[in-house]
């Protein structure tokens, strides 16, 4: 029996094992990759907005040879944090079902049974990628993710998409030697949330041909050397080798079902929870991190969320405190 059962094991779950570790409650972190899994598939080269002390957990300094750390460094820090606390947590562990009987809550993932009294839920979303849903998407040659630019060298590529990550990949896989860069783009411009010091850069490219932009369009089908794009009323094939799809990520809605947490009636499908507590409409399950955003995944990230470990722990400790009297 666990008093607490987080699932994901990302920073910010790993923060809330880290809260119940102070608190000398008996938890269980389950996470069904490896450690902070989404941090691993983030692009190897990927720099952090954020200067490291705001993505730091458990006191540990985060010390980075540069102003803003990078994912190596990232993945660095957070084994050493979960070494450091000796976190108790499950590695590559799935959870597949959840049922509660009366206050208890049985855990059933891909390997074993757990009963607790509480839940956290910290998945993230970068784990669940918007699907184009047409034909081809399921050729090996398309990803939604990006690790690198080498195995795009003297290849014909397609990124769709025009925000942060779309143009990061098409201006390093065109610096890199790709023998052709496009990028897909649903809107009639370059997103306006993109870098400022980025920005002016993928613009001249795409003015000097160097890539070229097929704007208000979307790719309708995918074959193996080509894919097929519509723009307004024509309908026209391109070469490809490549595609590569940063259509963004959403959360595991059919975990967040599964546990029974209520949807706003909102266009970001945010889910349903005590902004003091943390805890959503179902007693005794709690979420935390950038999920608690909903489709609105620009709304937390770990600097502003770390917090919420304190906050659900405090509140686990005044229920056992008023259950006491």
């Amino acid at each position: 029996m666990y008093d607490l059962i987080i699932i994901g094991g990302g920073p910010i779950g790993l923060n809330c094992g880290i809260e119940a570790e102070k608190n000398n409650l008996k938890y269980l972190i389950l996470e069904k990759g490896m450690l902070v899994n989404s941090l691993f598939n983030y692009p190897q080269n990927m720099t952090f907005f954020s200067t490291s002390d705001k993505l730091e957990i458990g006191n540990i300094p985060f010390i980075s040879q540069n102003n803003k750390p990078t994912r190596a460094e990232a993945l660095e820090y957070y084994r050493r944090a979960a070494a450091s606390w000796n976190l108790n947590i499950n590695l590559y562990e799935e959870v597949k079902s959840v049922e509660k009987n009366d206050s208890i809550f049985e855990i059933n993932s891909n390997k074993r049974k757990y009963l607790t009294k509480n839940i956290i839920l910290a998945t993230g979303f970068y784990d669940f990628p918007y699907l184009l849903n047409i034909p081809g998407e399921r050729l090996s040659k398309v990803t939604h993710y990006y690790k690198e630019p080498h195995p795009y060298y003297n290849m014909d590529i397609a990124i769709i998409g025009s925000a942060n990550s779309a143009v990061d990949v098409a201006l390093e896989t065109y610096r890199k030697g790709a023998k052709s860069v496009s990028l897909i783009i649903r809107e009639n411009k370059i997103g306006s949330n993109v870098k400022y010091w980025v920005k002016p850069d993928i613009e001249n490219r795409i003015k000097d041909g160097s890539i070229i932009a097929y704007y208000k369009s979307n790719v309708i089908e995918i074959f193996e050397e080509s894919i097929i794009i519509k723009t307004g009323n024509k309908t026209f094939s391109i070469p490809n080798d490549f595609v590569i799809a940063m259509t963004g990520y959403k959360p595991n809605y059919s975990l967040i079902k599964m546990l029974g947490i209520k949807l706003k009636n909102d266009k970001y499908n945010t889910p349903v929870y005590d902004e003091s507590t943390m805890e959503t409409n179902k007693k005794n399950i709690y979420i935390a991190g950038v999920v608690c955003g909903g489709l609105k995944t620009n709304k937390w990230f770990i600097e502003n969320s770390r917090v919420h470990a304190e906050i659900i722990i405090k509140n686990l400790n005044k229920k056992v405190k008023l259950e006491s009297i």
